[in-house]
């Protein structure tokens, strides 16, 4: 369409006299897509170092309290932060820190997410035989203690529990950075991501961000009869900031380990709900 040079004129002359006597707001930035995404079809050693550098600035503390075999860090300059690496067989539990309170810029938080690895006999812990490996980096190998949550009851206690303490230790605005996955305990599809953001939004956490990790290979599930549920073959980053503004805050509701806005109570809502 070839717009007439009278109406380009006119155009012209409405924006820059609209504008007379205040200064012109222009955009700033470039165009790219040079940005760091939030899906990725890898392992968690290529994603970690874009979390890191897009959340946590060099140089600052981070206690990694589930350390392992320390993949996470495989990719991270050693000189790039503060590491301060612990896991149970170092003798830190997640849940207990050995840190002032305030004194940590930032944690990372990845703890056994399989409700397989809780069992009250270790015969019966997952990760057996040729998984052997995956009860090594996600579990200390030890029984769950009689008393306690069973099943996924078990993994997100342990989540929320850990949650608490690194609310705890990190400084105001710190970063914790958590890696979750979603699974079926008895047949019931459990949300782990969603239990854990509602959960950690009621202890003064805001949920910035959140990642998305495909596995590059189709897992093999034993024994299938009939499947219920699709297989799980992603898993997440949570990325949290430990809030210091009363705004980011969320007042728990009576249903544990959610939260919601409370509700508006001014004379124009009294007035709407008084009519109807």
């Amino acid at each position: 369409m070839v717009i007439p040079n009278e109406w380009a004129d006119a155009t012209f002359a409405a924006v820059t006299s609209s504008s007379v006597g205040k200064p012109r707001r222009v955009a700033g930035g470039i165009t790219t897509s040079d940005v760091v995404l939030s899906a990725h079809l890898c392992g968690n050693a290529e994603v970690f170092p874009q979390i890191l550098a897009l959340h946590v600035p060099k140089g600052a503390a981070v206690a990694d309290v589930t350390w392992g075999k320390g993949v996470f860090w495989q990719n991270v300059p050693p000189t790039a932060y503060k590491l301060l690496a612990s896991d149970m067989k170092t003798g830190t539990d997640c849940r207990n820190l050995p840190y002032e309170t305030g004194s940590i810029d930032a944690i990372v938080l990845d703890p056994p997410y399989m409700e397989g690895l809780f069992r009250k006999s270790t015969g019966h812990m997952a990760g057996g035989g040729s998984h052997a490996a995956f009860r090594e980096n996600y579990s200390n190998g030890e029984a769950t203690a009689e008393g306690g949550p069973k099943w996924h009851g078990a993994v997100t206690d342990l989540y929320f529990k850990a949650g608490r303490e690194a609310h705890r230790v990190l400084r105001d605005e710190g970063v914790l950075i958590v890696k979750c996955q979603d699974e079926v305990s008895a047949n019931r599809q459990c949300l782990t991501h969603v239990e854990i953001i509602n959960e950690f939004v009621a202890y003064g956490f805001y949920c910035k961000d959140l990642f998305v990790v495909m596995r590059t290979n189709r897992p093999v599930v034993s024994r299938l009869i009939k499947q219920a549920h699709a297989r799980k073959n992603h898993s997440y980053f949570l990325v949290f900031v430990k809030t210091a503004k009363k705004k980011y805050r969320a007042k728990p509701s009576s249903v544990r380990g959610t939260a919601v806005p409370p509700a508006r109570t001014g004379p124009k809502q009294r007035a709407v709900r008084a009519a109807k």
